[in-house]
């Protein structure tokens, strides 16, 4: 039998995105016929290629997400590339990813010959925060929401998505384990003096660094490390913080093996893959109430969810005095159970068979405590 085709549309191919879109690229092609449009950006490995599967066909974009959704000539020049690249693919689902392609591409594509998917990898307006760009993105979700089925990556952020859409559906991110594993193999803990706790990310309004910058003076006997940098690391003052900048994978792992805890009180998140690695190694995690970490961190049994700094660093100072061991081990047995590309695999094909099968377009995934997935119609 043919196989169904699926068009990956991606033009933040960089960070996590790009490692959430090769894995599914490459996870998809023994079931599915994959394509991948992708724009380039400087946080694109110069050797991306050697990440994707030989069976994945690639098509370079010129026009897409050169000037994100401000520049209308720009703009028009990307919409007719995105249906150029439709009609000679002739795809079963069009799968957009994160906003600049979701935007372009809910607006080129009208999904009467196939099926036309959007995951925003968190939403834009959340994780910019307040302000007229995040306000116009937002305007662009209303807009734009019922044009495609939303496919997010938890249910806090099914939950933003329902705003916009009455089609929506979630599959939990997840990290490869085997990779992760190896990486860590031969790393050693380093036991540090003081009490460490780390964050790793670039030092942006998402990040909140001020607010990391507060939780640090609010426990100046632990060290803190932020591993990263951007244009807000000026305001992580606190003389019990070290920013190292961006480090060699390795001896990014290595750092955070040594840590006792990892904090990511960021604005809002999808699913971050540093936290998901993070809990496989067994650190204690503090998080923001946001969403994204709300739904992967559930408050007392696999971490910690915090509102503000005080509590932060209340419940660093608690755990200085007694570590709870068992809420890193809950943790990291969720990341055995759920947060993987194993499992996100098996969610995804069932997902894509479903939805090219023929039934009712109005879907919801629901995922079973055993780690099964159906998809119900919805009236």
């Amino acid at each position: 039998m043919e196989k169904k085709k699926i068009l990956m549309v991606c033009e933040a191919f960089g960070g996590g995105v790009f490692t959430y879109v090769s894995q599914l690229c490459n996870d998809m092609v023994d079931d599915f016929e994959v394509y991948l449009a992708y724009s380039l950006r400087p946080q694109t490995p110069k050797n991306y290629k050697e990440f994707l599967n030989q069976k994945v066909h690639l098509i370079k974009m010129k026009h897409v997400g050169v000037n994100g959704l401000i520049n209308l000539k720009s703009d028009i020049a990307a919409i007719k590339e995105l249906r150029q690249i439709e009609k000679n693919v002739k795809p079963d689902v069009i799968h957009l990813h994160s906003s600049v392609a979701g935007g372009l591409g809910r607006i080129a594509y009208s999904g009467k010959n196939n099926i036309v998917v959007y995951t925003p990898h968190g939403y834009a307006h959340i994780l910019m925060g307040p302000g007229k760009k995040s306000t116009v993105y937002k305007f662009a979700e209303k807009v734009l929401g019922n044009r495609a089925l939303t496919l997010t990556c938890c249910e806090s952020e099914d939950e933003e998505a329902k705003k916009f859409s009455k089609r929506t559906a979630y599959i939990e991110t997840g990290v490869n384990l085997t990779e992760l594993s190896a990486s860590l193999d031969g790393i050693k803990a380093v036991k540090n003096d003081k009490f460490t706790v780390f964050t790793l990310g670039r030092a942006c309004v998402q990040k909140q660094p001020q607010l990391f910058n507060r939780i640090a003076e609010l426990v100046p006997t632990a060290r803190f490390i932020w591993i990263g940098n951007g244009e807000l690391e000026d305001e992580l003052t606190a003389p019990n913080i070290e920013v190292t900048g961006w480090k060699p994978r390795k001896e990014a792992l290595s750092m955070a093996k040594s840590a006792d805890a990892f904090v990511l009180c960021s604005l809002g998140e999808a699913i971050a893959m540093s936290l998901i690695e993070n809990m496989y190694i067994k650190k204690l995690i503090l998080v923001s109430n946001t969403i994204g970490n709300k739904s992967v961190i559930h408050n007392g049994i696999n971490g910690y969810v915090c509102d503000t700094a005080e509590e932060y660093a209340k419940r660093i100072k608690d755990a200085m005095r007694e570590f709870p061991k068992g809420l890193p081990e809950q943790a990291y047995q969720d990341v055995l159970r759920i947060y993987n590309t194993c499992a996100m695999k098996k969610k995804y094909i069932a997902f894509y068979t479903q939805i090219t099968g023929g039934g009712d377009f109005d879907l919801i995934l629901r995922i079973s405590s055993n780690n099964c997935v159906s998809v119900k119609a919805v009236a």
